[in-house]
């Protein structure tokens, strides 16, 4: 039997701005990784967006970025490693206040963005940030990339961490993601962007840009929730993926 999470990065909405569509993509996932107010959100947006997982039995996961709303979090930033530990225990901190007050209980961390990106080939980024997790919680699960300097960062310290892959981006040879300023970063066929999931859930393959067939392993699929058939996209993978008999379950049954 095949298992797999389906995720989605939300609570990204900040005061009178709307980014995704979090009510409607919600019931549709099994983890949730919310923006902790550096890249995005606020206190009003996470306090409803814990309330929603609450609701929807949707298992909760912090979403830590650069300091960085006008960027989205997307831009490279020049900071210490120490610094980089520091921002993801802050951001931790953050939402699990609102995770004690619904009495909902944080399963994993997943970095946002660019952080995410850089720490997948910086090793001592990775292992900072990685230890930063451990040290608030060692329960918690690292979500990162698949294959990525995170994982193994993870494994060196006994922090417990799965796999992410993405339904809706290319990857390069060595496993990482095609730059979003590239063309064919990201897949906009919806038939095509499954077809890959399904393929790196039970073959453990996924094609690059560049028509390279690379292992890669699948404990987690992120979809987005921002994009204009977001929702139509999260719900026909889910339909997919009940079809070929894998299983839809949170990172703790499976990690």
């Amino acid at each position: 039997m095949y298992k797999v999470d389906l995720n989605c990065d939300l609570g990204e909405s900040f005061g009178n701005y709307k980014i995704g569509s979090d009510e409607e993509v919600i019931p549709y996932i099994s983890s949730a990784n919310i923006a902790c107010g550096f890249h995005a959100s606020d206190p009003v947006v996470m306090d409803n967006t814990v309330g929603l997982t609450k609701k929807y039995n949707v298992s909760v996961g912090a979403h830590p970025g650069f300091l960085d709303l006008m960027g989205f979090g997307r831009r490279k930033m020049d900071i210490s490693n120490k610094e980089a530990k520091l921002i993801v225990q802050y951001q931790i901190g953050a939402l699990k206040a609102f995770c004690m007050a619904y009495k909902v209980k944080m399963n994993h961390v997943k970095p946002h963005g660019a952080l995410y990106n850089m720490a997948a080939k910086d090793f001592d980024l990775a292992l900072a940030i990685c230890q930063g997790i451990k040290e608030v919680d060692e329960n918690l699960i690292l979500l990162a990339l698949s294959g990525s300097k995170m994982i193994d960062a993870a494994k060196s310290i006994g922090l417990k961490a799965a796999s992410e892959v993405f339904a809706d981006r290319a990857y390069n040879e060595d496993g990482t993601l095609v730059d979003r300023k590239k063309e064919g970063a990201v897949i906009t066929d919806e038939e095509e962007a499954i077809k890959r999931v399904v393929g790196m859930i039970k073959e453990n393959k996924v094609k690059t840009i560049s028509g390279k067939d690379i292992e890669i392993k699948a404990d987690s699929i992120c979809v987005h929730g921002d994009g204009v058939k977001a929702l139509e996209f999260v719900k026909k993978i889910r339909q997919t993926l009940e079809k070929e008999s894998i299983e839809i379950a949170s990172l703790d049954r499976i990690v």
